[in-house]
């Protein structure tokens, strides 16, 4: 493959996720298709097959994406502190994941689903980007929180990054939702994305500096 051919597919895939990532704005995962994706890219829908086999294939690349951007947020601020304690860490990191609605977004859907109609190769770039941000967060705590042991360090990177599965749905609910709950009787308090991941981080980190 030529060098200009090689920019050519990857500019076609950016133009692709753009698409379901501008439609993704306002609709949900089960109403998009590859039929309204092809309605905003700026070459015919059959030509989307020659870049993803599937739907899911694209939301798993638009998924890798948001994880390569907040790894670029995870790596700066691991490179542009000598030292941060323990709050500061927790708030620079709860500021990143802020940033990030879309990965948190992402990341409440059904993925079993996704992957599972992925290819092999689609698969491993996007679990690729994914091991990179516990690489990350793992280098951040050894970095940040030296007094930490390798278990106490795998007990915060595993308690963490389940919890972020459940972050979007507790940080965005729809008027319909709101109206359900108290017509349950449920008691709804809302959080900020910052707000609940810093009280997460927090409680982690305390519990790894408990002597």
């Amino acid at each position: 493959m030529t060098k200009g051919t090689s920019e050519r597919v990857a500019e076609r895939r950016e133009e692709i996720i753009n698409a379901c990532e501008q439609l993704y704005q306002t609709m949900g995962f089960q109403e998009i298709t590859l039929k309204e994706i092809g309605g905003i890219v700026p070459f015919s829908r059959p030509m989307i097959y020659n870049y993803f086999q599937t739907k899911e294939e694209i939301f798993l690349a638009l998924y890798k994406r948001e994880y390569d951007r907040w790894n670029a947020d995870l790596k700066a601020i691991l490179e542009g502190h000598d030292a941060l304690a323990p709050t500061q860490l927790a708030e620079e990191i709860a500021a990143s994941l802020a940033k990030r609605q879309q990965l948190l977004k992402l990341l409440s859907m059904n993925n079993y689903d996704m992957e599972a109609n992925s290819r092999p190769e689609m698969l491993t770039s996007f679990k690729t980007a994914y091991g990179q941000s516990l690489r990350l967060m793992r280098m951040l705590l050894e970095k940040f929180c030296p007094e930490m042991g390798d278990q106490e360090i795998e007990r915060v990177l595993y308690l963490f990054f389940p919890f972020m599965f459940g972050i979007y749905p507790y940080t965005s609910v729809t008027e319909k939702q709101r109206a359900a709950m108290e017509a349950a009787g449920v008691e709804y308090v809302y959080h900020t994305v910052y707000e609940l991941t810093l009280s997460c981080l927090m409680r982690l980190l305390e519990g790894g500096n408990a002597k």
